[in-house]
């Protein structure tokens, strides 16, 4: 535990060192694995999936803020989506648009979990999700989480039904039109998942904001609890499927995960728990303070001789 702890010390005086070059660094890694994962899976229109594309926009976007990489990924999707189907098109976009104002419009923080979500779902680990976002966000990070699941359900109909979204003969626009948003508002999965993801993020808010011990371990416990209860639920009463495999799996790594970012987030020693009172005019305050787990790193000194000064004079 001591090299642990000495370990994230010596991390957070390199970035607090490095801070403006390792956040470029981190958001052109964020953008370009955005854009080739688009690539990869929705890779429609020819001129987008060139190498160079993901390239020059993630480096475009290593100096940009988090919203206007959003805006950039999202207007980069529409261009892939155009490529196959003007209907689907036309429904992503007004769903990014009434996102963007209704939401963003006041609270543009969260702007990321648009583009992490789906790209959770991508690595096979989309439980950590929840309860990462519920451990450093709030409960309005619903929204962003759940936008983000239906993008990637989304994208994943466009991938599986492409020939038949190409084929103008088949139908008419109104019903093809129809059929899409029926297709997209109706996936009983998507749903089940957002219900999922949603009660996940409260149950962990909620807890890991209470001033029992090991609050945060209990949330990230409870809220994967929460999450498979309301898969479960959904498996029941709507027929629902999720691979098992795939699901402990994804429900191991991502309890990993957020146990990682626990220790370095949020790593305190509650055998050394003090409780304070006092008081003002006004008020009693009870006060209960936790220390952080921290240590300084050690100093190492290295002396060097010079080999010269050791040599024996010759006689």
């Amino acid at each position: 535990m001591m090299s642990l702890l000495v370990f994230k010390e010596r991390l957070k005086e390199f970035y607090a060192k490095f801070d403006i070059y390792i956040t470029p660094v981190i958001k052109f890694v964020y953008s370009y694995l955005a854009f080739w994962l688009m690539n990869r899976n929705i890779g429609f229109m020819a001129k987008l999936t060139n190498p160079l594309v993901p390239l020059v926009l993630a480096l475009a976007c290593s100096f940009l803020p988090y919203s206007a990489i959003s805006f950039l990924a999202a207007a980069f999707m529409l261009a892939h989506l155009w490529a196959v189907s003007f209907e689907v098109t036309l429904v992503m976009a007004v769903f990014v648009l009434v996102v963007a104002l209704l939401y963003y419009g006041f609270h543009p923080g969260d702007s990321c979990l648009l583009i992490l979500t789906p790209i959770f779902f991508v690595l096979k680990i989309p439980y950590a999700i929840p309860l990462i976002v519920g451990l450093s966000g709030g409960m309005i990070s619903v929204i962003p989480v759940g936008c983000g699941i239906f993008i990637y359900y989304t994208l994943l109909y466009v991938k599986q039904n492409a020939g038949v979204l190409t084929n103008e003969i088949s139908a008419d626009m109104m019903q093809r039109f129809s059929q899409i948003v029926k297709s997209l508002f109706g996936n009983k999965l998507m749903l089940v998942l957002i219900a999922a993801f949603a009660a996940a993020i409260i149950v962990v808010f909620i807890l890991k904001n209470m001033s029992f011990d090991y609050s945060w371990i209990i949330a990230i416990v409870a809220g994967t609890i929460a999450q498979l209860v309301v898969i479960f639920i959904g498996d029941i009463t709507m027929d629902v499927s999720v691979p098992v495999s795939e699901l402990i799996i994804g429900v191991v790594v991502s309890l990993i995960l957020s146990g990682i970012y626990t220790f370095f987030v949020f790593a305190v020693d509650y055998s050394r728990t003090e409780y304070v009172q006092f008081e003002d005019d006004d008020y009693y305050y009870y006060v209960k303070a936790v220390p952080k787990m921290t240590v300084s790193t050690p100093d190492v000194k290295v002396q060097k001789i010079n080999a010269r000064k050791l040599q024996r004079p010759q006689r």
